[in-house]
């Protein structure tokens, strides 16, 4: 048996598991336009997709995954607010290093649910008990939380400049060594710029700007170059935030905290006990992790049996808080950038709270899903 028709006998009995539990079935169309696949995951993701045009010349892609699309269509069809539970079944499109381009997912949405830790814990559990219909009876769960380490980076005051490189220095796989990114030397600003750039270091955003726009008033300046006055202020607040020095007791708080990996509840108590020592205000990011674990526990899995990262992430723009990767025990631990979790899942998911404002909703939605990969799961178990 071939691994594509492997990988439909699996999803067969994946689907199966995700109906009888109420989630019905969704059939996104597998030509989407691209734009909303790259203002969520950034255009990095563009060099990995199947792109083509529409005959009025937009951009469109062949399906690069499931959620956007069902989220779309969830939203096309539903009341303003209206939960859906949603599976799913079919070939996606992306370009993967070394594996095929064309493979099979299934997967399950929850939108809607106001119960939020419950919802998260339901997605894991169905998950699971899928994999083990597919033969997969021993995974290994690996857990993070986007919402505590953006919690931290705002605790901190770290500036905007060094927080974007360090949650893409995260999101990267850089691990515990991701605080490295905060020590990057931003370019250095010419001697005509560098009074005005150390005058805006650290004020309020609003009245920085205000004042770069009344400086060049006063100086008879209204654009350069086509940049308005408003653009160049905006430029010169982002200079101000890459010179910003991240002082050392902050990289030495966010290294300790990357570090923090193992049986969930003890990384909960290591990070209250970090917090608390800071003098940082975790508790309502800190609760909801507890009640998540809580819920899962009750729904049977062994906590004890998964592994915590607060250094694990997976897309962070595209992930609220929640995440999760289920491995095979069989596959070795990737050796540098990730060395307390397995190279390739077979399945992952977490909470995405904003996507769908993003994707148009009339009010916030929470939401969160998951995803198998049934092309690693045929390989591995066919």
């Amino acid at each position: 048996m071939t691994t594509g028709a492997a990988s439909k006998g699996f999803g067969t009995a994946v689907l199966a598991v995700f109906q009888r539990h109420g989630y019905g079935l969704a059939e996104p169309g597998v030509l989407q336009p691209a734009g909303i696949f790259l203002e969520v995951s950034g255009e990095d993701l563009r060099k990995r997709m199947f792109m083509t045009q529409d005959s009025d010349g937009r951009e469109m892609c062949l399906r690069p995954e499931f959620t956007i699309p069902v989220c779309r269509d969830h939203l096309a069809k539903a009341q303003t607010g209206e939960a859906g539970s949603y599976s799913y079944l079919g070939p996606v499109f992306r370009m993967r290093t070394g594996e095929t381009g064309e493979f099979w997912q299934a997967g399950i949405e929850s939108l809607g649910r106001s119960d939020k830790q419950a919802a998260d814990a339901e997605v894991l559990t169905l998950t699971c008990e899928a994999l083990a219909e597919a033969g997969l009876t021993q995974p290994d769960i690996h857990l993070g939380d986007v919402a505590l380490l953006k919690a931290m980076i705002r605790g901190l005051n770290v500036a905007s400049a060094p927080a974007r490189r360090l949650l893409r220095a995260v999101s990267a796989g850089g691990g515990a060594g991701a605080v490295a990114a905060l020590d990057v030397a931003a370019p250095r600003a010419s001697a005509a710029q560098a009074g005005l750039i150390a005058a805006l270091q650290g004020q309020d955003p609003k009245a920085a700007r205000g004042f770069v726009e009344d400086v060049l008033s006063i100086a008879g300046i209204s654009s350069v170059g086509g940049r308005t006055a408003g653009d160049i202020a905006s430029r010169f607040l982002a200079r101000a935030s890459e010179q910003q020095v991240t002082s050392p007791e902050v990289r030495a708080i966010m290294s300790q905290m990357l570090a923090i990996h193992g049986d969930p509840d003890d990384s909960a108590a290591a990070l209250r006990k970090l917090a608390g020592a800071a003098g940082l205000d975790l508790d309502a990011e800190l609760d909801a992790f507890e009640a998540r674990i809580g819920f899962i526990a009750a729904r049977g899995l062994d906590v004890g049996a998964m592994r915590f990262s607060a250094s694990f992430a997976r897309n962070l723009d595209y992930y609220t808080s929640f995440i999760f990767e289920v491995h095979d025990p069989a596959v070795a631990l990737a050796s540098s950038t990730r060395p307390h979790v397995p190279a390739k899942p077979v399945a992952g998911g977490g909470r995405y709270d904003t996507l769908l404002g993003k994707l148009g909703a009339a009010e916030a939605m929470p939401a969160v899903g998951a995803s198998i990969w049934l092309d690693r799961l045929a390989r591995r178990l066919a």
